[in-house]
């Protein structure tokens, strides 16, 4: 679980700039929207060659 402590002196929204970060550096939300739903291992393969060019 992503946690951040807000230091002294600092503002909420540079804590939150920060909690962003890390949120986005785990990927946590790709891997939310890639579990979202089932994806045939063949078309898994077929997005995935198609994203790399």
């Amino acid at each position: 679980m992503i946690s951040v402590d807000i230091r002294k002196g600092e503002s909420l929204e540079r804590a939150l700039r920060r909690f962003k970060k890390k949120y986005e550096k785990a990927g946590i939300l790709r891997e939310v929207r890639n579990k979202s739903y089932y994806l045939k291992p063949s078309a898994a393969r077929r997005v995935s060659k198609s994203r790399r060019y």
